[in-house]
């Protein structure tokens, strides 16, 4: 790209920085001001991703579906549309994401709000089994002040969620002066020349890297943890020349529970793969995905139906199909062993407060190095809630946080340790645990040992990967995350 090109590029990617920046600073709630659960990005007028902030890779890959089903409704330049449900461009219900108009195109933000109605607070069961057992279900909708006090009406802690929106929408309305800005400044015609130039350049560097690939078909299978029994999932990934086609073939059908994923989801969960294995440098754009073509049965686990529940599909099942998808590419070039392969989402509320988080692990080691502790894997990449502010805010204490030593697997480099998280309750409340890899570890590569599972707990009692229960004051909940497996015959 020329001078002026990178230039612009910088511009339009310092917008999505500022974008997410102002959301964080802006929100009331801890899961988006202290954990970042939030991504921000910038499209063009045929709603192709053409900027991004580096925030959440299940956020992002997932956001081109939500701006197509928004431009089915031709907005308005003034306008801004609300949208979260799964089978028109959302991922889960909790994830509220927002489109408007700019001068050259879209301004997108996705934000996990704390709650979105629905029978338990936090809006995260673990036993759903229909959309509207999860909350409120928006499709592409235009967001006025009758339609967002309508809304917030439908969830708890309403004043916390007008809170979090308004955040989103300043966001916007910062996207909205510095496109206008930039165009003033440089000329629209050449912005919107750059932001073609943006994607094409994202898309001949994917295809020159797939290139350097060695041809053929390969695949891979793992199962995810249903309470009902494991399912399986398999992925053949096939490389020809500068593309690459991910089918899922073979999966399990959708299931009774909320495993099951929209295909935006497993799309984008394929997008980071091939991302993190081909390009990792890449300044990231819509045109990264042009040459990845991903195939999934239509009702299968990964390319489910409406109403089916898809709570834990975007948070677990994505991260399973990172770990397939990897696994399948090892047939190929050398990838690292299993990460975590899971988020141990935590819920705990009441009508009163609902808090929500992700829980780190440990990565996969890789052929060069081991892998790190304690770190959201894959297709999180949130913070972690500081204990000041989650003891500051909800009444919950913060009895242990520490690394889980020796969770990692053994080899010639060792896999990162998990993290131990215990909380005690203050008040009577409900907590809802969505986790995996309880029972099948994280698996070693080249000779390394596995990870150690996972492990939840109720007062010191054994409680399954994935549970909704009453707690009374005094209670404590108990996480150890998994350890990532290890890499090499040790």
């Amino acid at each position: 790209m020329n001078v002026q090109r990178q230039v612009l590029g910088s511009l339009l990617r310092a917008v999505a920085e500022e974008m997410g920046a102002v959301l964080v600073r802006s929100a009331f709630s801890a899961n988006i001001k202290e954990r970042r659960d939030c991504s921000t990005a910038l499209f063009d007028e045929r709603g192709r991703m053409t900027a991004q902030a580096e925030h959440i890779p299940v956020h992002l890959g997932a956001m081109p579906d939500a701006v197509a089903a928004v431009m089915r409704h031709e907005p308005a330049r003034d306008d801004v549309w609300i949208v979260n449900d799964p089978y028109t461009g959302g991922t889960h219900l909790p994830d509220i994401t927002l489109v408007s108009r700019t001068d050259v195109g879209f301004a997108v933000t996705r934000a996990h709000h704390a709650d979105v109605g629905g029978r338990e607070p936090g809006s995260m069961p673990a036993d759903s089994r229909t959309l509207d057992e999860e909350g409120v279900v928006i499709p592409p909708t235009r967001l006025d002040d009758m339609v967002l006090t309508r809304l917030i009406a439908q969830m708890r802690n309403p004043d916390e969620r007008r809170g979090d929106l308004r955040a989103q929408l300043a966001a916007h309305h910062l996207a909205d002066r510095r496109v206008a800005e930039i165009c003033r400044r440089r000329g629209r015609d050449v912005v919107v020349e750059a932001m073609d130039e943006l994607y094409a350049y994202s898309e001949r560097r994917i295809r020159a890297g797939i290139a350097a690939l060695p041809d053929g078909r390969y695949e891979a299978c793992d199962v995810l943890e249903a309470q009902s029994g494991d399912l399986e999932l398999r992925a053949a990934v096939t490389i020809a020349g500068e593309s690459i086609t991910v089918d899922f073939a073979g999966t399990a059908p959708q299931d009774s529970g909320n495993l099951n994923c929209p295909l935006a989801v497993a799309r984008s969960a394929c997008y980071f793969v091939v991302r993190a294995l081909v390009d990792p440098d890449l300044p990231a754009s819509g045109g990264a995905f042009a040459p990845v073509d991903v195939r999934a049965p239509l009702g299968c686990l990964v390319n489910a139906t409406s109403p089916a529940a898809v709570a834990a599909g975007n948070v677990e099942t994505s991260s399973r199909i990172v770990d397939v998808v990897m696994r399948a590419f090892s047939g190929a070039i050398p990838t690292p062993a299993q990460g975590q392969g899971t988020m141990n989402n935590v819920t705990i509320g009441n009508e009163q407060f609902t808090y929500y988080e992700t829980i780190g692990g440990g990565q996969g080691a890789c052929p060069d190095g081991d892998g790190p502790d304690g770190v959201h894997v894959a297709m999180s990449n949130t913070l972690s809630t500081p204990v000041e502010a989650l003891e500051l805010q909800y009444p919950l204490r913060v009895e242990r946080y520490a690394l889980r030593r020796g969770s990692g697997g053994n080899g010639a480099h060792r896999g990162g340790d998990g993290v131990v998280r215990e909380l005690r309750v203050l008040a009577p409340c409900r907590v809802s645990l969505i986790s995996e890899r309880r029972r099948q570890a994280p698996a070693g590569t080249a000779g390394g040992a596995a990870g150690t599972v996972g492990r939840n707990a109720n007062n010191g009692q054994v409680v399954p990967g994935k549970v909704t229960a009453e707690l009374a004051a005094g209670d404590v909940i108990t996480i150890e995350t998994p350890g990532g497996g290890g890499h090499g015959a040790s």
